[in-house]
């Protein structure tokens, strides 16, 4: 009873009195288990409880780590991807904070396909669907401004088909058509991304959503499209045409350049010395300068008349007179004149015109005006862009192992194919090494150990079993001991109350039959004396009582004595 009074104070707050009811009820489990039969069934539902516990922590330290399944999802969007999940099955979590739907990462894929095929989540209303809805009789604004949202709506499906965008908004700025506005300002949108945890979009990723937002609206241009991320990241202003871009294009373009000579290099020597047993790098030096000349030219050759005006005059004197007078002036020449013309003939002379022979007194005169139509050649040479200036291409070959080393011939071989495979030119500079080295050894290209799928899972299980371990014989164990000893002293106490009052009891017998030499006595109250002297009394009142049966007593302890004896000898 102290013991229990003493647990009760100790359960009691400190500095109050523990209220009757609380005392009340201790009392009464205390009672309850005090019984022999639930004393004795304690050990055993510890046990039980302690299984139980075990495989709780077991379930919880190894099963595997939750992933986001769903986010951004409306209510009755959740509801329909839980009931999705509870018919097929599939545990899932609800995250309190942000209301994202998580399964384990050992059945996501298998939740991604349920959901699949069920058609869940159901996708957001697209343009089609918000042009349907257009009530009727709606006036113009109300209905351009549908027509904008609809087109808002399909752009941001149209973006989120790229693996690395979980949700965009897009919204657009168009002035609507008016004929009393001369100017009209340009339009411009700008574009909102949401993007899977740990992913970023490349440049060449955010241009060619800035250009599908541009090429999507009538009269925009790719300068009035933003696109910023949900860290409030402006990504469309890293190729905005200046400086840095155009450097990054040049290192691009150069990077291209090498990649394509290392290509040829590694197709060209991979059959001969095999995958692995070499390295080729390549540097290209561009020439990103842009130049630009104009000649003009005016050939010789290439000229001739296109027009031509004038007038020749002719001023005679008058004609003198000649000839034999009296002769007739039409008479045809003399023998000897026609032999002193050349060739033997003479060219008469018309009528009325002059005599050659008074030619000095002709006056003749020209009046020419002639326009001449010159060639003109034009000649205009750009140079081109990104030209290589100078090419440096080293290899380096691996000696086989064990074997010998790769001869100068060999090696010399090999770069007049290294040079053939690049286009080698010593007049523009181009340089190439190639030389037969052992190679160091290097950790294969395979995932190590740690990485592989089983570690994880055995990392979990072997964690939780030293959880379950830890629990079970760290505290399980050392509270078991610790009740089970509980009970162990309280069967003691009982039992030694038990006696004591037995004892008290007997020694009360003893002496009443002391007293009262009349009063019966049985075996049971010789057995419970404690004392000689009463066991002796009471054997002498249970003699002088019952002889005979005193008698058969005593013949039962002989032949129990002489059986021991027997047992002793033998």
């Amino acid at each position: 009873m102290s013991t229990d009074l003493t647990a009760s104070r100790a359960l009691a707050p400190t500095g109050a009195k523990a209220s009757p009811f609380i005392a009340n009820t201790i009392a009464q489990f205390r009672g309850f288990a005090a019984q022999p039969a639930v004393a004795k069934s304690l050990p055993a539902l510890g046990l039980v409880a302690l299984i139980a516990i075990a495989a709780l922590i077991w379930m919880a330290v190894s099963a595997a780590p939750q992933r986001d399944l769903m986010r951004g999802l409306a209510d009755e969007e959740k509801g329909a991807v839980v009931e999705a999940l509870k018919s097929g099955g599939i545990a899932y979590g609800l995250d309190k904070t942000s209301g994202t739907i998580t399964v384990s990462e050992d059945e996501y894929h298998q939740a991604k396909m349920l959901l699949a095929a069920q058609g869940l989540p159901k996708s957001a209303p697209d343009g089609a669907q918000a042009i349907a809805d257009l009530p009727l009789g709606s006036s113009r604004a109300v209905e351009g401004e549908r027509l904008r949202s609809a087109r808002e709506l399909d752009l941001a499906r149209t973006i989120e088909a790229i693996d690395t965008v979980e949700t965009a908004r897009v919204h657009l700025a168009v002035e609507a058509p008016s004929a009393f506005l001369r100017e009209r300002s340009k339009p411009a949108a700008s574009v909102m991304l949401t993007l899977t945890s740990g992913r970023s979009l490349s440049d060449q990723q955010v241009q060619a959503i800035v250009h599908l937002v541009a090429s999507s609206v009538p009269g925009m241009s790719p300068d009035g499209v933003s696109v910023a991320d949900q860290n409030g990241q402006l990504l469309s202003n890293r190729n905005d045409g200046g400086v840095s871009s155009e450097t990054e294009r040049q290192v691009a373009v150069q990077a291209k350049i090498e990649e394509r000579y290392r290509q040829a290099l590694e197709t060209l020597l991979t059959p001969i010395v095999g995958a692995g047993n070499f390295t080729a790098q390549v540097h290209a030096e561009v020439d990103f300068s842009e130049t630009q000349a104009t000649r003009e030219g005016f050939p010789k050759e290439a000229s001739t008349v296109r027009s031509e005006e004038g007038a020749t005059t002719v001023d005679a004197a008058e004609p003198t007179a000649g000839g034999i007078p009296g002769a007739l002036s039409n008479q045809p020449p003399t023998a000897a004149e026609v032999t002193a013309a050349p060739n033997g003939a003479i060219t008469p002379i018309a009528p009325g015109a002059p005599d050659p022979a008074n030619a000095a007194g002709t006056k003749r005169e020209e009046n020419y005006n002639r326009s001449y139509a010159v060639g003109r050649e034009v000649s205009v040479t750009r140079q081109q862009i990104g030209q290589v200036k100078r090419l440096s291409v080293a290899v380096a070959l691996k000696n086989p192992d064990g074997a010998a080393p790769r001869s100068a011939q060999e090696v010399a071989a090999l770069e007049k194919l290294v040079k053939g495979a690049v286009g080698f030119n010593g007049g523009r500079g181009d340089m190439v090494a190639l030389t037969a080295r052992a190679f160091a050894p290097s950790a294969t290209d395979a995932p190590a150990w740690w990485e592989a799928g089983w570690v994880a899972m055995a990392a979990r299980n072997v964690t939780a079993l030293a959880v379950v371990l830890l629990f079970v014989f760290g505290i399980g164990k050392p509270l078991l001991k610790r009740s089970n000893a509980a009970l162990a002293r309280r069967a003691e106490a009982q039992a030694a109350g038990r006696n004591a009052v037995r004892g008290e009891i007997a020694d009360a017998i003893a002496e009443r039959a002391q007293r009262d030499p009349d009063t019966k006595v049985t075996l049971e109250m010789i057995e419970a004396a404690r004392s000689y002297e009463a066991r002796a009394a009471l054997i002498r009142n249970f003699v002088r009582q019952d002889p005979a049966r005193a008698a058969l007593v005593v013949r039962d302890l002989i032949r129990a004595d002489g059986k021991d004896g027997d047992h002793r000898h033998g």
